[in-house]
């Protein structure tokens, strides 16, 4: 079975398409068939004046159009399309949404936070790690991170903070916010566990990819702490060629290499795994749980 999961970030709008495949022992295996990402960036607008301007508001109609047509030609049935951080905040987020249903023939849903972090979590439900161990899930978005604690491969808590690489970008993390994180990673660490990170969003990908380390090996905190300095030292155009970015990538990674960085060190973590799974991955998942529910009905 085929599904599709629409992410309309604050830094990008993405489309998975993924096939389902059950084996008759151990968990469902999602297989890619299809990636499509298009760096609209509606947090530019919205954490600036509030509201998403009309050109983007256009753009992504389009992009939700384009991607319906996509969808259908893979012939998808089970969709989701999910808004996070900046639809949550715009004041003409409503308007964007009916117009895209209109126009688009797709259904947005903005989600909360708290939301968002439940989809993320969904994907370790899948994964093989190790139960015995305390994990910190952290998906550093455009404009929200996710800090989640996972114990014995159950999701504990988890909280949404308003720190994003497009937030950083324009200068718009609230006051108070990391202070916000000291004191939630601190009640973390209060029964002195220690704590194995584990990093996710595209920003992490490609960290792991400049680490130049296997895909299952854990990035150590020494070799992020070194890649920030490299990347931080050059101009954005330096970045782009030295480091082979697109330039939204180029002119995000600093942010978000600060933000895995500092929650790291709150967190006294010494190494980073990266999965390579985000919030579309998580959707995924929960479509193939409704799916099967509808079948045994």
């Amino acid at each position: 079975m085929k599904f599709a999961a629409i992410d309309i970030g604050s830094n990008a709008v993405r489309l998975l398409i993924c096939r389902v495949t059950e084996k008759k022992k151990g968990k469902p295996k999602a297989q890619k068939l299809a990636y499509y990402r298009v760096p609209i960036r509606l947090g530019t607008d919205v954490f600036a004046t509030g509201e998403i301007s009309k050109k983007r508001g256009h753009d992504l109609t389009k992009a939700m159009r384009a991607f319906w047509y996509l969808m259908d030609i893979h012939g998808i049935e089970w969709f989701k399309a999910n808004a996070t951080s900046a639809m949550r905040e715009a004041s003409n987020a409503k308007d964007i949404v009916k117009r895209i249903r209109k126009q688009a023939n797709v259904k947005v849903d903005i989600i909360s936070g708290q939301e968002e972090a439940d989809l993320i979590f969904g994907n370790f439900e899948s994964a093989d790690f190790d139960t015995g161990m305390d994990y910190l899930y952290i998906d550093v978005g455009g404009g929200s991170t996710e800090l989640t604690l996972i114990r014995e491969g159950k999701r504990i808590k988890g909280k949404s903070f308003k720190l994003g690489t497009v937030r950083a970008l324009q200068q718009q993390i609230p006051d108070g916010e990391w202070d916000a994180v000291q004191a939630y990673i601190g009640e973390l660490r209060s029964e002195k566990r220690p704590l194995y990170i584990i990093g996710t969003g595209g920003n992490a990908n490609r960290l792991q990819r400049l680490s130049l380390l296997p895909r299952q090996e854990p990035i150590p905190l020494s070799t992020l702490e070194a890649l920030f300095g490299q990347l931080a030292s050059k101009s954005l155009e330096d970045r782009i060629a030295s480091f082979h970015l697109k330039p939204d990538r180029a002119e995000v990674i600093v942010h978000a290499t600060d933000i895995y960085l500092k929650v790291m060190q709150m967190a006294q973590a010494t190494h980073m795994l990266v999965p390579k799974v985000g919030l579309a991955d998580g959707m995924i998942q929960a479509l193939y749980k409704e799916w099967k529910a509808s079948e045994k009905a």
